[in-house]
């Protein structure tokens, strides 16, 4: 039986992941951060408890990105033949206010994994969840000979944990992929990110509990996807003869007012009845346009996208709706039968994220 350890296994990415592996018949390792409160709703229908006469595949150890002695302690006694990293301070906009935070967690943390590899001994594959805020201001569309321009501090440690996975690699011989991920969501998003907070909102508008929306720039362009389809292309990295980086996405670009658009006409409403603008949402360097040239990861690892931005969005919304207790289209369920199916299922979609969740995400996300 496959062994795959991943951090950040709490939130969107890490969540679907370890569904798709459990469905592969991986034992499947997760790293959490304790707390005083649990983060784990993403992963408990997935979890089983031993103590139930459940047979369990799944295990969570309490850790940190931050600590090295307990990343080498995890990885030497868990042994995993896989290991994916994905916990990192996420969010952009909150990287600007937590710059040494998101430094020390996104940049560092990947360092002190590979260092836990290295020096353990272990011959594990490693993914490394990079981003296409590493573009910038790059001019579209970006692929993997794009040069980096981070337009923010995110961006920037996101970076430099790129370039030391592609030093251990050439250094170490170490099998480790760089993942560079364009925008990818789900209805498991958390909910500060702009998607999320717009498909939310609608459902609070509809059940008469918001009246305003407050959103930043809305002319921003980036290609989103869904986040199902994109862990699917990282466990595919992990399974070639050698080593190397790929570009994720779509090859399309939508605008947030366009996202907007698509949202509210879904439900027949008129974004622009409720839509305001908050100067707090913008950040200090912006990010305009974001659009993948995903054609290498299409012949290399045969990666095509199932899901495209007009049938995220209708998922998005449905699984709010159906969330606030409103009768949604339908479109998301159908969408997903006809696209999915098999280890991914509407049933599991629908997942609150109250407001003990740290939808930053992405240390635990």
């Amino acid at each position: 039986m496959p062994k795959a350890l991943i951090t950040g296994i709490t939130g969107q990415d890490g969540s679907y992941l370890a569904e798709l592996l459990l469905s592969q018949g991986y034992e499947v390792h997760g790293l959490i951060r304790r707390a005083s409160t649990f983060n784990t709703q993403r992963i408990d229908h997935i979890y089983r408890d031993p103590h139930n006469g459940d047979k369990a595949n799944l295990f969570l150890h309490y850790g940190d990105v931050a600590n090295t002695g307990n990343l080498v302690d995890l990885i030497y006694n868990v042994q995993p033949d896989e290991i994916f990293h994905l916990a990192s301070q996420s969010h952009v906009r909150v990287s600007f206010d937590l710059p040494e935070y998101t430094g020390d967690v996104t940049g560092l943390g990947t360092i002190r994994i590979l260092e836990a590899i290295r020096k353990s001994g272990i011959k594990s594959r490693f993914y490394q969840a990079s981003s296409s805020e590493m573009y910038g201001s790059a001019a579209p569309p970006q692929n993997e000979n794009t040069p980096f321009a981070p337009q923010s501090p995110y961006a920037a440690a996101k970076v430099y944990a790129y370039w030391v996975t592609r030093n251990y690699r050439q250094g170490y011989g170490i099998f480790a992929c760089n993942g560079i991920l364009f925008n990818h969501e789900s209805p498991r998003r958390g909910e500060t990110f702009v998607t999320r907070k717009i498909t939310r909102a609608i459902a609070a508008i509809l059940a008469g509990k918001q009246k305003y929306l407050y959103l930043g720039n809305l002319d921003a362009k980036r290609d989103w996807g869904y986040a199902p389809d994109y862990v699917a292309a990282m466990w595919k990295m992990l399974h070639l003869d050698k080593s190397d980086d790929f570009v994720i996405g779509t090859g399309e670009a939508h605008s947030v007012r366009q996202f907007l658009d698509e949202a509210f006409n879904y439900v027949n409403l008129d974004w622009h009845d409720y839509v305001r603008i908050d100067p707090r949402y913008f950040r200090p360097t912006e990010v305009d346009y974001l659009l993948a040239d995903a054609s290498k990861a299409r012949q290399v690892i045969g990666w095509e996208p199932r899901v495209y931005f007009h049938d995220l969005v209708h998922i998005m919304v449905d699984a709010d709706l159906e969330l606030a207790g409103l009768q949604s289209p339908g479109e998301g369920e159908r969408i997903l039968e006809k696209h999915h199916g098999e280890w991914h299922r509407w049933k599991d979609q629908v997942i609150t994220m109250d407001n003990r969740a740290n939808d930053h995400g992405e240390i635990n996300v």
